[in-house]
């Protein structure tokens, strides 16, 4: 045996070094490559996320705009050129809310109208800008010319064109849509409609504030290909395919930071070879699982909403049809469709981000109360939720829940909002097409619209035709109302409590169908409405009444107002024009509000009760008694008259109606308000509401709505009475 085998020092120190090297290179070897191949996935998913970043910003800078263009208000102050109106909500609002760096509303000549530009040190020229956009502009207008319709889905409203484009010496993406209507209450003639121009730039801000949000260090953009050692890019190309200019930034290498991790360790691993390798594969996996995070928040992120963190519309149909495809003969799954009531208002009176912070703590009560199901948001105040092994009498109270839960009071910045929610249930056994029962939830949900909101209806066989026989009175009823016939005007005298003297006529508005003869206004109000024919019918009451005011100089008419008719800045206008024209003084009309429109929040209506009532028009708050709110929430506005619901007068004999009742004259009396009973049926009734110092009565005991030929008759028999 050569003698430096039995050498001390060899057996202690050159051998244990020797394989300490060997398995110390070894492992360095592997992990270098392993390091390299975890440096390549990384950076490819990153590169793969800056492309999905850039789509995203090419297709969400005309989403954002279908917020503001899909309206038909736009359409109107866009053709009045209202600059402020403009500017505030096409113009310096998607810059301030969206982020957009420049906004022109285009005329069927492509000449601005408006024009928005932000001042950010570097703001294009009018030329460059518009040298940018009219290429898009006219080929979007042969399309709706054409009647294109390509392109328009749930997601997208309406068509549009956008591009990678340079604006002058900046990039930018370049969106242009159609103002059009969001009613299909505005008419207009294909390629004459006005065009919506967006404008985000993808250089300066921009790519910071992406490379903070997705934690991509140092992105930046920069018209030559980046040639640094170091740096990955992506290419932004325009449709044509031309290279626009490149997002570069310096890749997070986890392979690099793990060998740097490790490089001690493995020093250390020639003395501790097995200690130093776990702490290396710890490290590894460490990595991974943050490399496996990221995967998984881009994974959550394509499949949930952003604001509530529940599923979207995509992934709510994805599990929806899975499910359903898979579903037992016996097995029951169930789809509600949730929208919420007056969110609309909310955004109106409070602004965008007090509405954002509703829908999210709607989303939450939604969650707690049905922490097991599939909860989706499927658009602005609209969500989706679908239910699995539920009997029939779980759905009912589950549906009641959501109503109940979504009606409680929203707390925001000192306020109490309340909005409410109308819920549409459709259930189905076994296998079934997930387009048929989400159309038979939406069906359901029209229905709780229709019976009044803040409810909940489940789909059965008779809603279709139901709902084939609303689309046909919403047809008919704007014939109706286009030529002018068929609506009609009736008249039920009010009495006076004491003496029983005619003091007053309220206006009621009635339709007679050709057909169906006199349809119930419960029926078809509601859906004048919704189609915004409201206004219309409102004007042919007005000038009914109005021509009556002046026939019978002596005598005062009361109408009714809709929640849209008093919200409407235009109301108290035609109001005072309408009396104008008919030389008739103010205080001889009264505006009946239900009491859940007058509890509203709603500035403008505040507004348009002040207005009024400055001119001299009486204001009285209708069905006093069955809405949600207070008496002391109703004075809040200055009125004239409480009219004390039906329901209470019919409940005179019970003790309660018959103190709540008193109650409500000893308070309006105290207020210098004048009370009015409807609904008097029985001498009895009359005779009790004149103890109690009602001051007029109303009801069939004294008269049923009249003709106007056959009030008319009444007076006249009346004054030949009298005289």
């Amino acid at each position: 045996m050569p003698k430096y085998l039995n050498s001390n020092w060899f057996l202690r120190w050159a051998i244990p070094a020797i394989l300490s090297i060997l398995i110390f290179g070894l492992l360095f070897a592997t992990l270098d490559w392993a390091t390299s191949k975890a440096d390549e996935v990384a950076v490819a998913r990153q590169r793969d996320l800056v492309t999905l970043v850039v789509s995203k910003i090419r297709s969400g800078v005309a989403h954002e705009q279908e917020s503001v263009t899909v309206w038909d208000e736009a359409i109107r102050r866009a053709a009045e050129r209202d600059h402020d109106w403009l500017d505030a909500n096409l113009g310096a609002w998607m810059h301030t809310y969206f982020g957009h760096d420049a906004a022109v509303v285009l005329g069927q000549d492509f000449r601005p109208l408006y024009q928005f530009i932000a001042e950010d040190g570097h703001p294009p020229r009018t030329d460059d800008l518009a040298q940018a956009y009219l290429p898009l502009a006219q080929r979007l207008q042969q399309r709706l010319a054409a009647g294109d319709t390509e392109g328009i889905n749930d997601r997208n409203l309406s068509i549009g064109e956008a591009d990678l484009v340079y604006v002058g010496f900046r990039p930018a993406v370049v969106s242009v849509k159609p103002i059009v209507s969001d009613t299909g209450n505005v008419e207009q003639v294909p390629g004459s409609e006005k065009l919506h121009v967006a404008v985000r730039f993808l250089d300066r801000d921009l790519p910071p504030s992406i490379g903070q949000e997705y934690q991509l260090a140092s992105l930046e953009f920069d018209v030559q290909q980046p040639k640094e050692e170091g740096l990955s890019f992506v290419p932004l190309k325009a449709r044509s395919g031309a290279v626009v200019g490149y997002f570069h930034w310096t890749p997070f290498r986890p392979g690099q930071d793990v060998l740097k991790a490790t490089f001690p360790v493995l020093l250390i691993a020639l003395t501790a070879f097995f200690g130093a390798s776990s702490m290396a594969g710890g490290a590894i996996w460490r990595r991974s699982c943050r490399l496996a995070s990221s995967q998984e928040a881009l994974r959550h992120q394509a499949n949930h909403d952003s604001l509530t963190g529940l599923a979207n519309r995509s992934f709510f149909n994805e599990q929806l049809a899975a499910r359903l495809a898979e579903a037992n003969v016996d097995e029951q799954h169930c789809v509600l469709f949730v929208d919420l009531d007056r969110f609309k208002e909310v955004n109106d009176t409070f602004g965008h981000p007090t509405g954002d912070k509703i829908i999210s703590m709607a989303a939450l009560r939604m969650s707690e109360l049905l922490p097991h199901s599939l909860i989706a948001r499927i658009g602005g105040d609209e969500f989706t939720l679908l239910l699995d092994q539920t009997s029939a009498e779980q759905v009912d109270q589950i549906a009641d829940d959501i109503v109940k839960c979504l009606r409680s009071p929203f707390e925001h910045d000192g306020f109490q909002i309340v909005i409410g929610a109308s819920v549409g249930v459709a259930v189905a056994k076994g296998r079934c097409d997930p387009l048929e029962l989400t159309r038979q939830a939406d069906i359901a949900l029209y229905h709780a619209k229709a019976a009044g909101k803040n409810t909940y209806a489940i789909f059965g066989s008779h809603m279709a035709e139901l709902l084939r026989r609303r689309s046909a009175l919403e047809h008919d009823l704007r014939a109706a109302i286009k030529n002018r016939e068929q609506i009609e005007v009736f008249y039920q005298p009010v009495y006076a409590a004491v003496g029983a003297e005619l003091c007053a006529l309220e206006a009621l508005v009635r339709w007679n169908h050709p057909t169906f003869g006199y349809i119930s206004p419960q029926e078809f109000i509601p859906i004048a409405e919704e189609t915004g024919l409201i206004h219309e019918i409102g004007t042919t009451v007005l000038d009914d009444s109005c021509s009556v005011l002046f026939e019978l100089p002596h005598i005062t008419v009361s109408i009714n107002a809709s929640a849209l008719e008093m919200q409407s800045p235009a109301y108290p206008l035609r109001i005072l024009t309408a009396l104008s024209e008919w030389q008739v003084k103010p205080e001889r009309l009264e505006i009946e509000l239900t009491e859940s429109v007058a509890a509203g929040d709603s500035v403008q209506l505040e507004l348009n009760i002040k207005m009024l009532r400055s001119a001299g028009v009486k204001i009285a708050i209708d069905d006093f008694g069955t809405g949600y709110s207070s008496f002391s929430r109703v004075q809040k506005f200055a009125v004239d008259r409480l009219k004390i619901d039906k329901s209470f007068v019919d409940d005179l004999d019970r003790g309660d109606s018959n103190a709540t009742i008193a109650a409500i004259i000893t308070m309006a009396q105290r207020k210098g308000l004048k009370v009015t009973a409807e609904g008097v049926e029985t001498a009895e009734q009359q005779e009790l509401l004149r103890d109690l110092g009602c001051d007029h009565l109303q009801g069939f005991l004294l008269s049923r709505p009249l003709t106007r030929g056959d009030m008319m008759a009444l007076l006249k028999v009346r004054a030949g009475a009298t005289a």
